[in-house]
């Protein structure tokens, strides 16, 4: 797993990716206290298991597989 930072709030996860389109995230902290998009679907009422996904750290994620950051294992 590699570290990845989040171009719009800095929060920083643990990534790996599988294939193009498989990509384990594992978060260090709660998401729901350290990523602001996550935090106000929280607050609105939507219960945390089911925020799935931030757009802002999925685009990081491509962004450091674009870069050569993060590569695409092929492997599980």
């Amino acid at each position: 797993m590699r570290a990845v930072e989040c171009g719009a709030c800095g929060n920083q996860v643990l990534c790996v990716k599988y294939s193009p389109a498989h990509t384990a995230v594992q978060w260090t902290e709660e998401a729901a206290a350290v990523c602001p998009r996550i935090a106000a679907r929280v607050a609105a009422g939507e219960p945390s298991a089911r925020v799935r996904a931030c757009a802002a750290l999925r685009d990081s994620i491509d962004a450091a597989v674009a870069a050569g950051e993060l590569e695409v294992t092929g492997a599980w």
